[in-house]
């Protein structure tokens, strides 16, 4: 297949981002391949790990989570044994969205969503009992301005 991100696989990209429910046929009609070429690219795609999944997307409003916390956390302790805490209770708490470890003055980010201010509450009183942290804070969404899940796929430097 040549280049992995050639033009054509681009195109799918971009477009199994906006709806992967799209039937083979109609992604093959809109970058102009065959349907057998078209599926035998997602398929090296998927394998190649480019496509790493397929989901729905929940509207984080209707299910009761309107609230979007950022999460702050520094630490004195860098030790293994610590990494090793933080990272399961981060990977066991749903809330836990999304957890960057970061360079500079911050340790790590998390992006956390909850139903209310009470709820962050109780979240932060689970997280402080599992992991020791020298600084917690959090800043609270109030408008969200984009949130994405695409990828810019075959944007020119």
């Amino acid at each position: 297949m040549g280049n992995i991100l050639d033009r054509k696989n681009c195109e799918l990209l971009n477009l199994l981002q906006s709806d992967a429910s799209l039937a083979v046929e109609n992604l093959a009609e809109a970058v102009s391949l065959s349907r057998n070429a078209c599926w035998r690219r997602i398929k090296a795609m998927e394998e190649a790990g480019l496509i790493k999944g397929r989901v729905a997307l929940v509207d984080p409003v209707r299910v009761g989570l309107p609230l979007v916390a950022l999460v702050i956390v520094k630490t004195n302790q860098h030790e293994a044994g610590w990494l090793a805490r933080f990272r399961a209770a981060v990977l066991e708490m749903p809330e836990i969205v999304a957890a960057w470890r970061m360079s500079g003055d911050l340790d790590y980010v998390l992006r956390v969503r909850l139903s209310s201010v009470a709820g962050y509450d109780a979240f932060y009183q689970r997280l402080i009992e599992q992991v020791p942290m020298s600084d917690v804070s959090a800043s609270f969404v109030l408008e969200e301005i984009k949130e994405t899940t695409v990828v810019p796929v075959g944007l020119e430097a």
